[in-house]
C-alpha cells in the first residue's frame, strides 16, 4: 500500500474517534459544507492544514455533499527549505497543491519592525480572499482547532477585556459572497499531534524569523501553557471552556454586544 493510503487509512480507522468523527460531525453541525460549494483549503504547511486537506479529500471522495475544493499555498516569503518541505509534504500525502508567492513578510517587517505581526496576518487574509475570488470559490478553508478556540477565547478575556471566540464560520465584510469555515474546530491539537506522531510524518512549524525570535513572549503560548496546567487539575478543562461558549446565561451577565450596541442589564432590571 502506498504511504499517503496509509495515512488516509489512519484518519478513517486509527484516528476516527479523535479527529474524523469529530470533523464530521462540526461539518454538519456547523452546516460548513454545503452542495456545489467551491472551496479554497489553505495550506501554510503545518500538521493542521495537511491533516485538514486530508479530510478534505476523505469527503470529497466519499461523502453525499458534491462540491469542488482547490488546496492553495500562500508564500509570504519562506525560505527555500521550507516551500521544499512543503512541496515534498504534498507529493508525500499526495495533494494537488497549488503555490502562490507574495512578498508579506518583508512588507510586514519593512512598515512595522517591532509588531509586524497584526500586519502580516491582514495582509495575509487579504491575498487568501483575493485568490479565492480568483478560483471562483465561495469558501475558504483553515486549519484551525479546538484549542485555537479556546486560547483565543482566553486571549480576549485576559488581555482584551471581553468574552469572544473564533466561529467555526463567518462571511468575510470585505469580500461578498465569501465565506470562511474551520471544520477541525471540535479536533484537538493533541489529536493532530499524535496523528503525525503515528505517521512519521514532519510538518513545517512556523517559519516566521520575528515570531522565532519571540515565541517566549508569546501570549498565545502563554494560554496554550496555562491550559495545560489546568488540565493536570481537571482533564475536561477543554470540553468545559468551549461548552461555556455555547451556554451563556444572559440573565447572569453586566452586559453584552451585539453588532455594536451595548446591552447593560440595567436596561431590564426592575
Amino acid at each position: 500500500m502506498e504511504k499517503y493510503r496509509e495515512i488516509e487509512r489512519s484518519i478513517i480507522k486509527k484516528f476516527r474517534k479523535e479527529i474524523w468523527s469529530k470533523f464530521i460531525k462540526a461539518v454538519n453541525e456547523y452546516e460548513l459544507i454545503k452542495e456545489n460549494d467551491c472551496l479554497m483549503v489553505c495550506i501554510s504547511g503545518g500538521k493542521d492544514s495537511f491533516l485538514l486537506a486530508k479530510c478534505i479529500e476523505e469527503l470529497k471522495r466519499h461523502g453525499k455533499i458534491k462540491f469542488e475544493v482547490f488546496y492553495v499555498v500562500m508564500n509570504p516569503g519562506y525560505n527555500k527549505e521550507n516551500i521544499e518541505l512543503i512541496k515534498n509534504n504534498a507529493k508525500l500525502l499526495n495533494v494537488p497543491i497549488k503555490i502562490f508567492a507574495t512578498d508579506i513578510f518583508n512588507v510586514a517587517y519593512n512598515l512595522s519592525p517591532e509588531s509586524p505581526c497584526y500586519l502580516c496576518a491582514r495582509m495575509r487574509r487579504g491575498h487568501l480572499y483575493n485568490k479565492a475570488k480568483e478560483l471562483g470559490c465561495n469558501k475558504i478553508v483553515l486549519g484551525h482547532h479546538l484549542d485555537d478556540v479556546i486560547e483565543t477565547t482566553l486571549l480576549s478575556m485576559f488581555y482584551g477585556c471581553e468574552v469572544k471566540t473564533m466561529l467555526p464560520k463567518l462571511h468575510s465584510d470585505n469580500f461578498l459572497g465569501l465565506e470562511l469555515i474551520r471544520p477541525l474546530y471540535l479536533v484537538k491539537e493533541s489529536s493532530i499531534i499524535n496523528w503525525a506522531s503515528y505517521n512519521n510524518l514532519k510538518f513545517l512549524n512556523c517559519a516566521c524569523q520575528f515570531t522565532l525570535k519571540t515565541e517566549s513572549n508569546s501570549k498565545r503560548l502563554e494560554m496554550k501553557k496555562l491550559i495545560n496546567e489546568l488540565r493536570k487539575i481537571n482533564p475536561d478543562i477543554d470540553y468545559n471552556i468551549f461548552k461555556a461558549l455555547d451556554n451563556i446565561n444572559l440573565n447572569c451577565v453586566l452586559g453584552y454586544k451585539k453588532d455594536n450596541k451595548y446591552t447593560s442589564f440595567l436596561d431590564f432590571y426592575d
